[in-house]
């Protein structure tokens, strides 16, 4: 069986933790800022974990 390609576009905005968790960044957090509060735009800069739901897709993408 040949190996699996990595989605190239997925492979630039998911990163897989130690324990082997999915990570990935927040959306809304690039452009028309003024209306958004401090507070989230705080918050979108934090990371966030990738839904136990969408994790196996994310990981075929990824090539695993």
């Amino acid at each position: 069986m040949p190996k699996l390609k990595t989605n190239r576009a997925a492979h630039k905005r998911f990163r897989v933790t130690g324990t082997g968790k999915i990570k990935r960044t927040k959306a809304y957090g690039s452009h028309i800022l003024t209306k958004k509060t401090s507070k989230r735009k705080r918050n979108l800069r934090k990371g966030a974990l990738v839904a136990a739901s969408d994790a196996r897709r994310v990981r075929r993408m990824l090539g695993m």
